[in-house]
């Protein structure tokens, strides 16, 4: 399970017009079961992703391709978690 932080970089102004390709790589990573929950980083710090049934360099490849990192709108991080316990409503993110 991952964490991926996606922090403005100094390009912030540049998000709007990278938005749509944003949003449909978004949609992609939901499509593909990938992305469990995406938001905002408040207070306008930028956004994040959970993600589940991928390997690291899958993710990582996948990152590279949202149009908001290939153009440097955000600068991405990658935080790898290893569950150990969960609610019964998130129990399938057990390994």
């Amino acid at each position: 399970m991952f964490v991926v932080l996606l922090k403005f970089s100094e390009n912030k102004a540049d998000a709007g017009q990278h938005m749509d390709g944003h949003n449909a790589w978004l949609k992609s990573g939901f499509d593909d079961g990938v992305f469990l929950l995406a938001g905002s980083l408040q207070p306008g710090l930028g956004g994040s992703v959970l993600a589940h049934n991928t390997s690291l360099p899958d993710l990582e490849h996948r990152v590279s391709k949202d149009p908001f990192v290939a153009e440097n709108v955000v600068v991405a991080e990658i935080l790898q978690i290893s569950p150990s316990r969960a609610d019964a409503r998130l129990e399938f993110l057990l390994s």
